[in-house]
Formats: C-alpha cells, structure tokens, sequence
C-alpha cells in the first residue's frame, strides 16, 4: 500500500531582531500552516490569561481547557477555528472589531452555521438588515435567546410549556429545588434539579407511608399537636419534675431551689410581664417535694398557655379528661406514648418537597410530569449546535480583533521589538529617578518572582502601587539604563498603566545587576571616593570623642579643684617616644615621597608625548577595566525570558535585551529638542567653585613646574 506523501515544506521567512531568529507573520498562508512550524522556533509556548493587555473575554475563549493558561496547541486550533469559517484568514491581519457578514465562508459547514447564527444575532437586536455584526451586539447575547423557548442550554423555562399539569411541575420542582439561570436570563430547571426533584418526591412518600401506622400515630390526626403540645413544654416539665425530686431527699433543698432572694428583690422594683425573661426562667410551679404539676391554678403566668395546650392536646387524649394535676409518672408515660411518633419525625425523608404535603406528592408520582418535562429538556437539548454556533460569532468576532496581536506576542515578540507599540505583558511605564522604564509587567508574588528572575541579568525594581479608592497592583520594573546610585527599597515613585490611569509606586524589593557600562567604568572611583568619606567620618568620629574625652576630664579636674585647690601637674614628656615617632613619620613620608616621585620620574621620562597618553589610558584602564568587562559580560546576557517565566509565561527563545534595546526600554532624563538653558544658578556655591578652581591651578602649576625643572635638567626625583 503506497504512503501519502508528505506536503513540500513552507517557505517559512525570518527576521534576526535582537538576536534572535523570529519567524514572520505578514501573510494569511503564514497563519494558515502556523501548525506546521516546527515548535522549537516559536518564542513562547504558553501564557498566563491575567495579567496580559488583552481582552480578558479573547483570552478565555482561547483557554479552553480553563486551566488559566493559554498554550500553543490552543493556539493552532484558534487559527484553525477562524480558517474554516471566514473567507481571507488575512482578515486576521487588519485586527477590525467588526465581522463582514460577506466575509463568512459559505462553503463549509461551519461557516454556513456561522453566517446563520450571525443573522439571528442581528434579528434579535433589531438590526435584520445590517451587513456585519459588530462587538456590542455580541457583548451580550442574552438578548438573542430573550425571546426564545429552546435555546440548546438543556434549561426549560415555564413558558416551554404548555399552560397546565406539566407547566405546574416545573413551576414546583423549581420551588423545591431551586432555578438554574437560563440563557434567556429567565429561571428555569435542568436535568439534574428535575431528578433530585422526583427523587425527593419518592423519599417523602415512602417516609410518609411509614407514618401511617396506629403504633406512631397513637392519637390518629390529633397525635401532631399531642407531639407539638410536649415538645412546648417538655424542657419546663422536666425541669419542674426534677426540682420536686430534689426537694423530696433534704428538706432544705426546697428553698435553694428557688430563685435567690435578692433576685426576687430585684424584680420587685420592675414592670414584670409574662413575656419577660426574669418571668419565664422561674420554675414553671412552686417546688415542694413529691408534689405533682398543677395543670390549672398556681401556674407562672409565663407558662400557662403551654400548660394548658399540654393537658388539651397530649394529658387529656392520653390519660383521661378532667384532670387538675399530673405526677411524675404520668408525664413519662404521656412522652413515651409519644415516643414513636418522634423518632419517625426524626427521620424524615424528603424535606424539601414537604411544603407540597402528602396529597400533591402522591399525585405527582402517579403523573407523567417527569417524562413530560425530561421531552422538553431533550427538545432544548436538540438545539444545542444552533445556539453554540450564536455563541461562536461572539468568537469569531473576538477571534478577528485580538488573535493576530496575540500571534505577534507568541509565536514571535514583534511587538517587543517594535517601538511603536508595546508588548501584551508591558503594563505601563514607572517613572523613577528621572528616567521611565517602559518594561514593567504585573505581578502577583515578589517575592516567588525574584527567584525565577534572578538569572535574566536584569536590575528590576518590584513596586507596590496603589490608587485612591483600594485598588493595588504589583509590578517588576526593569531598569536597562542610567544607573542605580538612588535606587533602593523605600523610594516613591509613579506608575501608568496602558489605559493613562497614575498609580503612587513604592520600592519594597530590588534584584542588583549591571544597568550600564557608564555606571560601571565609574564604579570604582565612586566606591574609593565613598570609602575615603567613611573613613574621613570614621576619623572625624573619633576625633570628635577624643576631644568630648579631654573636656570631661578637665571638667573632672575643675570640679575636682573646687573640693581641693591642688594644681594638675602635666604628665611628663617622654623624649625618646617623641623621637621614635618624629622618625617614624619621616620614614613614612620619604617613603610615599619615593614612590611618588619614581612615578612622576617615570611618568615625565617617556618618550615620545603620546606614551604619556597611553599610559594614563593604561591606569584608567587597570582600575575600570575589570568592573566594565564584567558589566559587558552580564549586559551581554540580559534576556527578558526568566521575567516572564515567574509570571507564567513559558519563555521558548533567549529574547536578548542588549545595550540599544535597553535604551529603548528605559528613558533617562534629557531636555527636549530646541530647548534653551540658562547656566546661572542663583544658588551655586560660589565659594566651593572657588576652591575647586584654585586646587585645579595648583595642580596644573605643579605639573608646568615639574614640565620647566625636567626641562633644564634640574630633576629633583633623579637617582
């Protein structure tokens, strides 16, 4: 059997943008074998739906799992989606809100179950003549099925049926059960409501009917309110009964029994009622042992009514009418008469239909409602394809604005490299330290992000941001230009984000790399130059404690001489240790003069002038050339891929962010073009510039002098 040979490959084109070969998507064949190209080549393999400069709606068409993310399998199958039903898969290209009704295929199942759904929309917003549908009109598509009675989301609304039994038992399964949203916006009841329904319906009868028997109903129809009648008063009664036993083992129970004095005096000064709780929580009839309950007079006024229901509805039926008391005895046997009864209403079945009572349910069993309302159900189910289609121009409509940008922040990052627009996940620009970096993008967990960033070589700056009114946000701003002499934990600044709003930014984290080779080459003069100031304020320190020191102790002495008026004797000088030192500081500072000279000897001895010249370009480069080869070496590596990553990004390709790039990426500070600028600070320091101005002309005095003795062949520094 001969094998299908395998279609010729595309003629895929790439573009080589910052370092990396990106395929190009310019052409509707491009997007049509999209599929085919080999995965190792997209940029991106997956990303988060939230987040992102997207519609969140596009996003969550494209997830179809509903995993929250978006992969590239889900990605193909969009395209694939849009080829089968609209007519120039380039219409994807121009990205336009609205769908053509002419643009829909008419050649293929799908496009003709697209092109009549399209209609349908326009019919029920009351535009059947229109030619395109337009994103508003599928914003909502409740308005589509207002009017219908079968719309395929397996939900019947009362309506769906006929007006009598069948609608009735929509009606009270919905009521029992509880409404399922239909796509019309108007409840309704699914399959599943109308089994738990019936299911419900056949626990209750069978509960019911267990009932029935004269062993549980003792008292016939009346055993209800016998059980009602204890239940009342049962808590009182045995509380009653149990005090009485208590009174009967020591005569002075009796009285501590009964409510303290000082409550009862309490209560004297009130307005009492029977309602009252101080009332109530008396016992329900004076306590003296072996005494039975009154069940008329010498009651608490709080519970005479429950009394009195107790002997007409459970004492009088069970024990005999006309009794004026009942003992101990008499009352557990009138509950365990009753006990049956509540034991098979503690296991009641079917709750939620009780409400319908016994004669409904047993009508409801012995109908077809059920098969009924489940042909309705199957009739809605029936239109399930015809309403999914309403559902796919909405798609569709999403599909053709959003999908082709999305491609370009997927398949390849044109939009990152490309100045004019920014990418999906760049969410706004943070302008801190007189510079805006324009690669920011959200995030959720700094502290987690951090950790997968770390290996993009990047200087980020995490920023809490926040608006009036609650509304926060998390960010990760790269800065890729100037330096970070100023940029640390607790510096405000301002975020905004792609829609103009302006967010108060704080630094709560910084992740240190590399910005530029400028901010390296200086760096070791910056670090010497802040080493001598800590050391001068060392200096100065201790120079400041020494002399806070010698002031005590003269005050000590002060003080001291006022108690005895002795003169202080200055403590001797030690010749010798004054000579070791004097010698000590000439060896020192022959030393250093020795090695300052050798250098200037060597220095103004080479030969010819531009030796001199490379020379000093030798020093320079011995003290900055380490730090800026490092620098180069990690600016060389910067790639936004990690960033991405710890946003739920699945990064394929090293996106490289070099040195130009990074000056696209963040802006520093300069004066607009045609500007002027005064130099005239009226707040100058004038008296430093002084200064700084005579100590440049020592110096260049000294280097002329020098210049003149090596001239005339007077060389003090000569071996």
């Amino acid at each position: 059997m001969a094998s299908t040979p395998s279609p010729p490959p595309y003629p895929w084109r790439f573009n080589r943008i910052g370092g990396l070969d990106q395929v190009q998507l310019d052409r509707p064949d491009d997007l049509r074998n999209i599929g085919r190209l080999d995965q190792k080549l997209w940029v991106a393999l997956a990303c988060p739906v939230k987040g992102l400069e997207i519609d969140p709606a596009t996003l969550g068409l494209l997830d179809v799992d509903k995993d929250g993310r978006v992969r590239a399998p889900e990605v193909i199958a969009a395209v694939k989606f849009v080829d089968a039903r609209l007519k120039d898969l380039g219409d994807l290209i121009a990205a336009k809100e609205t769908l053509p009704l002419a643009d829909i295929r008419e050649d293929t199942a799908e496009g003709k179950a697209l092109l009549g759904a399209a209609r349908q929309i326009l019919v029920a917003a009351g535009k059947p003549d229109a030619k395109e549908v337009t994103l508003d009109e599928v914003g909502d598509l409740s308005n589509v099925f207002a009017h219908t009675l079968f719309n395929g989301d397996g939900i019947v609304i009362p309506e769906s049926a006929p007006e009598g039994a069948v609608r009735q038992v929509i009606v009270d399964a919905m009521a029992c059960e509880g409404e399922a949203a239909d796509r019309s916006g108007k409840p309704g009841l699914d399959r599943p409501r109308l089994e738990a329904f019936f299911a419900d319906l056949a626990d209750f009868d069978s509960w019911w009917k267990e009932g029935r028997v004269p062993a549980i109903q003792v008292l016939g129809d009346a055993t209800p309110a016998a059980a009602d009648a204890v239940r009342a008063a049962r808590a009182k009664v045995d509380d009653y009964f149990t005090r009485v036993g208590l009174a009967a083992i020591d005569e002075r129970m009796p009285p501590l029994l009964a409510r303290p004095e000082l409550e009862i005096a309490a209560m004297a000064g009130k307005d009492l009622s029977p309602a009252s709780a101080e009332v109530s929580s008396l016992p329900v009839a004076r306590i003296a042992a072996g005494r039975p309950l009154p069940l008329a007079d010498g009651l608490n006024p709080a519970w005479v009514g429950a009394v009195a229901a107790l002997q007409r509805d459970a004492v009088s039926p069970l024990l005999g009418a006309g009794r004026a008391t009942l003992t101990a005895a008499e009352w557990e046997g009138v509950k365990a008469s009753l006990a049956p009864y509540e034991a098979w209403l503690g296991a009641r079945k079917g709750a939620r239909v009780e409400k319908l009572g016994a004669p409904r349910v047993t009508a409801l069993l012995a109908g077809t409602g059920k098969a009924d309302v489940e042909a309705l159900i199957v009739e809605d189910e029936a239109r399930k394809d015809e309403a999914r289609e309403v559902l796919e121009v909405a798609r569709m409509v999403r599909y053709r604005r959003d999908l082709f940008r999305l491609l370009r922040n997927f398949v390849n990052f044109a939009e990152f490299y490309d100045p004019r627009r920014p990418a999906v996940f760049q969410a706004g620009t943070l302008y801190l330290d007189g510079r805006a970096c324009h690669l920011c993008v959200k995030v959720d967990d700094p502290a987690a992000h951090s950790v997968v960033a770390v290996p993009s070589r990047m200087f980020i700056a995490y920023c809490d941001c926040k608006r009036p009114g609650g509304e926060t946000m998390k960010i990760a701003a790269c800065v890729t230009q100037g330096d970070s002499d100023f940029l640390s934990v607790g510096r405000n600044a301002l975020f905004y984000d792609r829609i103009g709003r302006d967010w108060d930014a704080t630094v709560t984290k910084i992740v240190v790399n590399p910005i530029s080779l400028r901010q390296a080459f200086w760096s070791p003069y910056k670090r010497f130059a802040r080493a001598l100031s800590e050391q001068a304020a060392k200096l100065a320190a201790a120079k400041d404690k020494e002399s806070e020191s010698r002031l005590s102790q003269v005050a000590d002495r002060t003080t001291g001489a006022v108690v005895e008026a002795k003169p202080v004797k200055p403590d001797p000088v030690d010749v010798g240790k004054m000579v070791g030192i004097i010698a000590a500081l000439g060896v020192g500072v022959g030393a250093v003069g020795t090695i300052f000279g050798a250098a200037v000897s060597g220095f103004m001895g080479l030969q010819p002038w531009w030796a001199k010249i490379l020379a000093l370009a030798g020093m320079v480069l011995a003290i900055s050339g380490p730090a800026v080869v490092i620098a180069w070496l990690k600016l060389r590596q910067r790639t936004l891929g990690p960033v991405l990553d710890g946003n739920g990004w699945a990064v394929n390709g090293r996106v490289v962010v070099n040195m130009p790039l990074g000056t696209v990426l963040t802006d520093v500070a300069a004066l607009p073009p045609g500007s002027s600028r005064s130099l005239k600070d009226p707040y100058v320091d004038d008296e430093a510039r002084t200064r700084r101005a005579i100590a440049w002309l020592v110096v260049v005095l000294a280097l002329g002098a020098l210049a003149v003795a090596r001239w005339q062949h007077f060389w003090p520094f000569r071996k």
